[in-house]
């Protein structure tokens, strides 16, 4: 069933709201965009194909929650989901990392999310044969089969009763070791078997981005033509009954429909989110690394107009991947844009500037929010965390503080001012006395005023 089915654009809004904070539009925005994704599956005939992502470019300042509110998005329609810095794709024929490598990423990202859902589905099975091959090992089967020397034809009945009395003692011990390995008793002990050795490793040292880079997968290619070499390695039942479950599991697999529906997941649920867009905004002609900025908008241009990339999976489309680039566009404006490439991005919402209300809401609402990681972090050292409401209002405050008078980088300042409030707490522990800490606001005031009202500190440590 399509997990995107019973999520409505308002659901969506509601979930995301779980863990950001505000941006009410840009979550709308994508709310409708990913409805739209199962929309266009629902329609029949010709039309289906011609129906186009709503591509998105979300404009905001670092820290507002742009590249979140993609990452929970893509968690919600459990499709898959790559991030990118689009300032580290070159042009061209320059150095780098080419525009269409984004989509050889997905489609492996993709694979192996499909890969781990069908290996769900016959672990049971795989788990099963693992451990007999493990019995196997601990006590390797008897031959009780075996002919008898023609010299001893007529000892034959005799012969026949010992063997049979033999066997059931051998089954009852492997009954015996079955059980024990059920029970965990045998986890430490040391057996030998035989796993395969990677040829290729070596040649990974050729392209410092892999193999898959140049658009050959080298092991499947020549791998019909070497055997598969195999050695002998000691380890432990638990290392082994690991080993062995994945070997059975990749017997099990049928490999050719895992690829088939990755594919098919890539080209059409697949979201790839291009942070930093603005980055590659041209500033005018001259020499220097800005000459190749929109080269590589021109590239990018066809992969999310739509076109076929060549993966060692088979060919990939890119019509119907979602697209959502952000930037914090300082210094340019969308608009800045080669024309063709803002046409492909129709939709543009602007992110608000956080304050020191949001902060606030940051601190405590979202389900992983940071008060609540650090009271999880100070439990397993044994000591209660907690903060008042008037220490959450004035870290907020401070946060708010720094990024006016400095650089503004959002909900990250949070961050780094409960980090500076908490390290002495932090290195100190564990400390048998300390059970229990309550952080108040004079606490914070204490802990971090004259790191604020000192500019130079101020600029070092927060």
């Amino acid at each position: 069933m399509n997990p995107m089915e019973d999520l409505t654009p308002r659901q969506i809004v509601k979930e995301l709201d779980k863990y950001i904070v505000g941006q009410a539009k840009a979550k709308r925005s994508v709310a409708i965009a990913l409805r739209n994704r199962w929309r266009r599956q629902q329609v029949v005939g010709e039309l289906r194909q011609e129906i186009m992502p709503n591509n998105i470019i979300m404009i905001g300042p670092t820290g507002v929650g742009k590249t979140e509110i993609a990452r929970r998005l893509a968690g919600l329609a459990h499709a898959p989901f790559l991030k990118v810095e689009a300032s580290k794709f070159t042009e061209v024929g320059y150095v780098g990392r080419d525009v269409e490598s984004m989509v050889r990423d997905l489609a492996d990202l993709s694979v192996s999310k499909v890969k781990s859902e069908a290996a769900e589905t016959v672990k049971a099975q795989a788990e099963a044969v693992a451990e007999d091959r493990l019995v196997d090992l601990l006590l390797p089967l008897a031959d009780p089969d075996k002919p008898p020397p023609p010299t001893l034809a007529d000892e034959a009945p005799a012969i026949l009763h010992a063997r049979d009395e033999l066997r059931q003692r051998h089954n009852r011990s492997r009954d015996r070791l079955r059980k024990q390995l059920t029970e965990g008793r045998l986890e430490e002990r040391s057996v030998e078997l035989d796993v395969t050795e990677d040829h290729f490793s070596m040649m990974q040292i050729f392209s410092p981005v892999g193999i898959e880079e140049m658009g050959l997968n080298l092991q499947e290619l020549f791998g019909g033509m070497m055997p598969k070499k195999r050695k002998k390695r000691k380890a432990t039942v638990a290392e082994a009954r690991q080993i062995l479950i994945q070997e059975e599991t990749n017997k099990l697999l049928d490999m050719d429909k895992v690829i088939a529906e990755a594919v098919e997941r890539a080209e059409n649920l697949g979201i790839i989110f291009i942070d930093e867009i603005d980055k590659i905004v041209g500033g005018g002609g001259g020499a220097g690394p800005d000459v190749s900025r929109e080269g590589v908008q021109r590239d990018i241009l066809p992969v999310v107009e739509g076109t076929t990339v060549t993966t060692k999976y088979g060919i990939v489309r890119t019509d119907h991947v979602l697209f959502i680039a952000a930037g914090a566009f300082h210094t340019s404006k969308p608009s800045d844009l080669i024309p063709e490439l803002q046409g492909r991005f129709p939709i543009r919402v602007e992110l608000d500037s956080l304050n020191a209300k949001d902060f606030v809401k940051i601190l405590t609402e979202p389900r992983n929010a940071l008060v609540k990681q650090y009271a999880e972090l100070m439990k397993t050292e044994g000591v209660a965390l907690t903060f008042t409401s008037g220490a959450v209002r004035e870290i907020a405050a401070i946060a708010d503080r720094v990024n006016r008078k400095m650089e503004n980088i959002g909900a990250r300042r949070l961050h780094t001012v409960v980090n500076t409030l908490l390290e002495d707490l932090l290195f100190d522990l564990p400390q048998p006395e300390i059970t229990q800490v309550v952080v108040d606001q004079s606490m914070v005031k204490t802990r971090l005023s004259k790191i604020v009202e000192d500019e130079d500190l101020s600029r070092y440590i927060l």
